[in-house]
């Protein structure tokens, strides 16, 4: 298991063959993680960066003149563009489990969507649920954690150990875990560095979600 197998099966290609590569692929007209079509979607490193469309579009989109014309190109003009900072682990922080595992229809509303098993940290006394981390299965090679912590149990370091411990369980699965936020969200960005995913100066970029 590897990254490149990972960004090979989800973008369609990888390494970049030059700076910037507009590749087609089936994956973008097909459901996602979420069952919703993500019609383009890329990463990039310091060596190059990969753009996939579908099949169909990828001429257009090669020939655009910025980015921000790539929502209309491939049949989405209403929503935007995002691009995030791209993380991912092959070696994730020793820290302490904080959490358990739970088919995600019994976890909190917002983890219903990543379906699969859920992983979430409960109050010891009451049972309530203090933080909880998703897994978008992109594919065989590459597992995405998102992290949620209620207010109220912020600055505990759960984040940072749900996060962790996840990404022991990806591997251990045989896939990378990979770990995505917006580049100005601080805190996000902290608990990616803590729980041993870097900062490596990879983003991902693509059509938003709405």
């Amino acid at each position: 298991m590897t990254l490149s197998e990972h960004l090979r099966e989800w973008l369609g290609a990888w390494p970049p063959s030059r700076a910037f590569e507009v590749v087609g692929t089936v994956r973008r007209a097909q459901p996602g993680w979420d069952g919703n079509v993500h019609p383009a979607l890329g990463v990039g490193s310091p060596e190059g960066a990969v753009l996939s469309v579908a099949p169909e579009h990828a001429a257009a989109v090669a020939d655009a003149a910025g980015l921000r014309e790539v929502p209309a190109l491939v049949g989405y003009g209403t929503r935007g563009w995002f691009t995030a900072t791209y993380r991912w682990s092959t070696e994730p922080a020793a820290l302490p489990d904080a959490g358990i595992w739970v088919p995600a229809g019994q976890a909190p509303q917002w983890l219903h969507p990543f379906g699969g098993e859920a992983l979430v940290a409960l109050d010891p006394e009451t049972g309530e649920h203090l933080a909880g981390v998703g897994v978008k299965r992109h594919d065989r090679f590459g597992h995405e954690l998102s992290v949620v912590t209620a207010p109220a149990a912020r600055g505990r370091g759960l984040a940072r150990r749900l996060v962790a411990q996840a990404a022991r369980r990806a591997l251990d699965e045989g896939a990378v875990p990979t770990y995505m936020h917006a580049t100005g969200n601080l805190a996000s960005a902290a608990v990616a560095d803590a729980a041993g995913f870097p900062d490596r100066g990879w983003t991902a970029f693509g059509v938003t979600e709405r």
